[in-house]
């Protein structure tokens, strides 16, 4: 998928997660003649609005493509024990492939005792100390879902990052330093030289338009200008911000990490937000689920 023209190729995750959706649906039919229905599990602790809607719609493409889904539903004043034992109980349920404790939690819950618990083998975020170390090491484990897709993303539009320079807005655990590791390492969709930025890196913008691939993902809405990329770079923005807007019915508009207009004037390929690597991060939570339903059949 060759980008033409000056104005940048948009790199549609709607349409790729939809893809990945109907490739994984025929795994589940062929579990299913097997006798095992894949199975995830979401806690989802107090009201936060962002979290429901996740969850929600996590639930509603397990529906889509067959996989059982089941949301445990607890108070934000739960206690640290009764989490704990959920976790228990699913780590113990046969029925169950992946288990997603929803961040984040209550401040009075220690969220590294929660997910540590989680048994690696079930861990379908990738976020269990087990996975990220295979992971850092390079073998086979559940990689985190928004990384993933964003890897996912690259290899479906043919934009390798081999010997590229890829430079990541962000350190987060869950974005920022999991897809950096996966682009650094040897092997298929990786081989990059990667550098991190974040909030005390120095000449920021200088570090900005080195990039071959920029891949933004600090949380500020609209933070990366046009004047802060180079001509045909790869945006990948992960961001997903609400910014206040009046003339919008839900009051609010939905913005990403970077300028979108402006960078799309100068960049080569852009995700637009939304419908960019949001959709993805559902999309790999499927595939990481279905992928511990099939390690389940190989053992039996």
């Amino acid at each position: 998928m060759e980008a033409t023209t000056m104005e940048a190729q948009i790199i549609d995750g709607k349409k790729v997660a939809k893809e990945i959706k109907a490739e994984l649906k025929e795994k589940v039919e062929a579990l299913k003649e097997k006798g095992v229905t894949p199975g995830l599990a979401a806690v989802l602790v107090g009201e936060n609005p962002a979290s429901q809607t996740y969850v929600r719609s996590k639930a509603k493409a397990c529906e889509k493509i067959g996989v059982y889904s089941e949301v445990i539903r607890k108070p934000a004043d739960i206690s640290q024990d009764e989490l704990m034992s959920i976790v228990r109980n699913l780590n113990s349920r046969d029925d169950i492939d992946g288990i997603l404790v929803q961040l984040p939690l209550p401040k009075h819950i220690d969220e590294s005792a929660v997910t540590n618990l989680i048994d690696p083998k079930k861990d379908v975020d990738g976020f269990h100390p087990f996975n990220v170390g295979r992971m850092l090491l390079g073998y086979p484990t559940f990689l985190p879902c928004t990384p993933a897709g964003i890897v996912e993303l690259m290899r479906r539009y043919k934009i390798d990052p081999s010997g590229k320079e890829v430079v990541v807005l962000g350190r987060s655990n869950i974005v920022g330093k999991p897809v950096a590791i996966m682009l650094m390492q040897k092997g298929e969709m990786a081989n990059a030289t990667v550098t991190i930025c974040h909030s005390r890196t120095a000449h920021l913008a200088d570090v900005l338009r080195r990039a071959d691939i920029l891949i933004v993902a600090i949380g500020q809405s609209e933070f990366v200008k046009g004047d802060m990329i180079k001509d045909r770079v790869v945006l990948i923005d992960v961001g997903m911000n609400r910014v206040p807007d009046d003339s919008t019915e839900k009051g609010y508009r939905l913005t990403g990490d970077a300028d979108y207009e402006a960078c799309r004037a100068k960049a080569s390929y852009i995700t637009p937000v939304p419908g960019g690597v949001g959709p993805m991060t559902i999309a790999m939570l499927l595939s990481n689920t279905i992928k511990s339903s099939e390690n389940r059949v190989k053992k039996e």
